[in-house]
């Protein structure tokens, strides 16, 4: 057969691929997801504890056609959301009943909320907190850091505030004189003051800062660096070690108090974000660590845009992915390739996420968690029936798998049922 006629023949076919299983549809539209990663609002005017390093103010970057402002997808999501009232007015009327309304609207059963702090609708059991940590990684001096580019800058002002949030809370005004008792004074306090608050997991947005290899450094190394570099300036080099063994040893804790760690795997905004930092390989060694074993390490994003490494290491025990982000990124045809290669590999790892976000005052986290889990079931669905219908799967286990990827998944990781 020539190849025009070829693909003349094969066209109904490709045609009826792209068609979901009714029976897959319907189940998947009926499940009530569990969101593994948001930065939801609360409902009072002025709420700032919705991201450490808010991307509100970086410079002007090419972003992506799907959330520029104006897209379809946003307005459609008002629209769904709101019919025709000001979402200022429902807001009011609702009070701290919105956030939970909100879930309620997206068919949300449990998000996780990425804040500083939780507040007024948004507490359990609905929310539950990961607060973040990457502020414990940096006691000493940043300005060589922060003037590594312009995106960078804002974000280390951001984090010495967190810092100083955090040593206040443990009664410090400054780090103390060694690194020994900044680990037991403050970083352990820190961990399991979130603990006691209800955390579930901790989260590190690190990419946005450094690369994410963190070394494994021996104790002596970062002690010497924590001495020099309370009196003086050091060079960036000698400051990453410290930094390297504090991030394995906050991870460590986390897992010792049974929470996960949460990390920024995949590219961000920002003109100059270091996309090639954020390779999911560069965790390798930590992942392999053995003091390291017993905590579950979540890579939020997908690792897009890579997302065969994310694939390769969801092998590893520890590891687990959500594709977070990606659905406001992408369109469900190539979502659903993505989702379609991590379930023919490793199935028990994938968690479903929205990223939602006040991205703009058009594009809030209401609008951008509509457009993730929309995209998310038509993407899941037609990546179910792509496996059924290649008969790798049966219809039973398509379901199952469905369930396992919006809730079951997240809720045994996090030892909710």
């Amino acid at each position: 057969m020539k190849p025009l006629a070829l693909l003349l023949a094969l066209a109904p076919l490709a045609s009826a691929q792209l068609q979901i299983d009714p029976e897959v549809a319907d189940e998947i539209s009926k499940i009530k997801a569990f969101d593994n990663h948001a930065h939801p609002v609360l409902p009072a005017a002025g709420d700032t504890g919705y991201d450490a390093l808010p991307v509100e103010h970086m410079d002007p970057y090419t972003e992506p056609v799907r959330t520029r402002a104006g897209a379809p997808a946003v307005a459609e999501a008002t629209h769904q959301l709101f019919s025709d009232r000001p979402r200022q007015e429902v807001i009011e009327q609702k009070r701290d009943a919105y956030p939970t309304w909100i879930l309620d609207q997206l068919g949300i059963e449990t998000m996780l909320a990425n804040r500083i702090a939780m507040g007024p609708g948004i507490a359990p059991p609905r929310f539950l907190w990961v607060p973040f940590e990457d502020a414990l990684m940096y006691p000493l001096n940043n300005a060589s850091l922060a003037s590594s580019n312009s995106d960078r800058q804002a974000f280390f002002s951001d984090e010495e505030q967190v810092l100083r949030r955090y040593l206040k809370e443990c009664g410090y005004a400054k780090p103390p004189a060694t690194l020994g008792k900044y680990l037991q004074k403050v970083v352990d306090r820190t961990l399991e003051r979130h603990k006691r608050g209800g955390a579930v997991a901790v989260k590190f947005e690190a990419a946005y800062l450094r690369s994410l290899d963190f070394d494994d450094v021996p104790r002596g190394v970062a002690e010497a660096v924590y001495d020099r570099g309370r009196g003086t300036a050091i060079p960036d080099a000698d400051y990453k070690q410290l930094q390297d063994y504090i991030f394995r040893y906050i991870a460590a804790e986390a897992g010792r108090l049974g929470m996960a760690v949460h990390l920024h795997v995949s590219w961000g905004p920002g003109g100059y974000f270091h996309i090639a930092g954020t390779n999911p390989l560069l965790l390798e060694s930590v992942v392999n660590d053995p003091g390291l074993h017993q905590t579950n390490f979540v890579l939020l994003h997908g690792g897009w845009p890579f997302t065969r490494e994310i694939t390769a290491l969801l092998t590893k025990p520890n590891v687990y992915a959500d594709f977070s982000a990606e659905t406001l990124l992408n369109y469900p045809q190539s979502m659903s390739r993505i989702l379609r290669e991590w379930l023919e590999f490793a199935p028990d790892k994938v968690l479903f996420g929205t990223d939602a976000y006040p991205y703009s005052e058009e594009n809030g986290w209401e609008q951008s968690g509509w457009i993730a889990i929309h995209t998310t079931r038509e993407a899941l669905g037609l990546a179910l029936t792509g496996m059924l219908n290649d008969g790798e799967i049966t219809r039973p286990r398509a379901l199952e798998l469905a369930h396992m990827v919006l809730h079951d998944t997240a809720a045994k990781l996090y030892r909710l049922r």
